[in-house]
């Protein structure tokens, strides 16, 4: 996968490795951060970024990485290791047996789908408190994408300990911009406002083709609202 003329992108379609090769300087690292990004989505579960081939001088392009690196961490099954050793690649990862997803098409009965699709997991998961709250976020934005965005759709979903994570994927660059609630008079404009009540943590990273919008939800937290 080329990116900057000086430093490669690098996957192992075999094992769930990354390999930055070249030299790495400030003008390339957004394009190194987008392939990146987009990869770690494409393939979701714990990545492996060897960094043992790839010479980098100067330290903000660290900062890029270990931004990567938080960006993604809130996402469904996704996990980043950065590598500077290059130790030794991994088994194949098999993908996460948590992690249930689906495509949807921008219309109308997206939402209700995803609505299922929650339902489903959270019953399997033992999290049930978090059914309603999630219906509400996700419903929230499939739908911007349905309104908004208006391209086909991933919804992602994945539990770790007692919290839900989810993600939507959409292919426009429009990005989600919250201002606080809105005014009572106001018609719209309370989506991100709800998802905002509901979810402990949410936000949306572009990706080179579009973005993901992501929440994570916690049992405890919809446990201590209903007391």
């Amino acid at each position: 996968m080329p990116t900057d003329a000086r430093c490669l992108v690098e996957t192992d379609e075999s094992s769930a490795t990354v390999r930055l090769t070249g030299v790495l300087d400030r003008a390339g690292a957004e394009t190194v951060r987008g392939a990146l990004l987009a990869r770690l989505w494409q393939r979701p579960g714990p990545t492996r970024v060897d960094l043992s081939g790839v010479l980098i001088h100067d330290p903000a392009v660290h900062d890029v990485l270990d931004g990567v690196r938080r960006e993604v961490a809130d996402w469904p099954a996704a996990e980043v290791l950065l590598d500077p050793a290059g130790s030794p690649a991994p088994r194949p990862a098999a993908a996460p047996p948590d992690l249930v997803e689906v495509e949807l098409s921008p219309v109308a009965e997206a939402a209700r789908e995803a609505r299922s699709l929650i339902a489903d997991g959270c019953a399997r998961w033992g999290l049930p408190e978090l059914v309603e709250p999630a219906c509400i976020a996700v419903t929230e934005m499939v739908n911007n994408v349905v309104a908004h965005a208006v391209t086909p759709m991933t919804l992602r979903l994945a539990p770790r300990g007692d919290a839900l994570h989810a993600a939507v994927r959409d292919h426009a660059a429009g990005r989600p911009a919250y201002a606080g609630p809105a005014p009572v008079d106001s018609v719209g404009g309370r989506g991100l406002l709800l998802i905002d009540t509901v979810a402990r943590r949410w936000g949306s990273t572009p990706l080179p083709d579009g973005k993901v919008v992501w929440c994570v939800l916690y049992a405890e937290d919809e446990t201590a609202f209903r007391n």
